[in-house]
């Protein structure tokens, strides 16, 4: 059972307003609002209509919000059976037929993932040294559609990541011990590279 605190806010959309419960669980820390806020502002261009994977899902922040605000589908996924028993639980209460919760080892998840995905969303555990092998195996995949948007949050001192050359970087922000920031798969896209201002 989820203490009372344990509590997030959909920020925007056709589920503005509506809180959802996550339970107690190692390395589990929701998104804050402020930083989601700012992210959908980013996203806001692209985000409808678009197919999304939420790994380490978690509290299901980011992939219920992307929900709320018109993505096509999202892919919730989460090692933990307790996290994913209550994905489960308020994607019956939100009544969407558009979310699929899986629970897998992330990794082991993206070796068989059905890609690619418009907005990859990644907010590994912290101090667990996963994200890199996360990015790698995304690339090697091919996971990320052209033109498609990787959200990336981590430690705020964690500076030695490597990204493909043909992922750009378009926003990044800090707050408190946080970074986080927005790439695009520039491979293949002839067009201007990106609407998101």
């Amino acid at each position: 059972m989820a203490r009372q605190s344990n509590k997030l806010r959909i920020i925007g959309g056709q589920w503005r307003s509506r809180q959802l419960s996550f339970p107690d669980a190692e390395g589990l820390r929701p998104t804050t609002d402020r930083i989601r806020e700012t992210v959908f502002n980013w996203l806001q261009p692209v985000i409808h209509g678009a197919r999304c994977l939420d790994l380490f899902s978690g509290s299901g922040a980011m992939g219920f919000e992307a929900l709320s605000r018109g993505a096509a589908s999202v892919v919730m996924v989460d090692l933990n059976p307790k996290v994913v028993r209550q994905l489960k639980e308020n994607v019956q209460l939100l009544a969407t037929r558009n979310a699929q919760v899986v629970q897998a080892d992330c990794l082991q998840y993206l070796s068989q993932a059905n890609g690619p995905f418009d907005v990859i969303f990644l907010d590994p555990p912290f101090a667990k040294d996963m994200l890199q092998s996360v990015l790698e195996r995304i690339e090697k995949h091919a996971l990320l559609a052209s033109g498609g948007y990787v959200y990336v949050e981590c430690e705020r001192q964690l500076s030695d990541l490597r990204f493909p050359p043909h992922w750009q970087l378009h926003r990044e922000r800090e707050g408190g011990q946080v970074r986080f920031s927005l790439y695009q798969n520039s491979a293949g896209d002839e067009a201007s590279p990106s609407d998101i201002i």
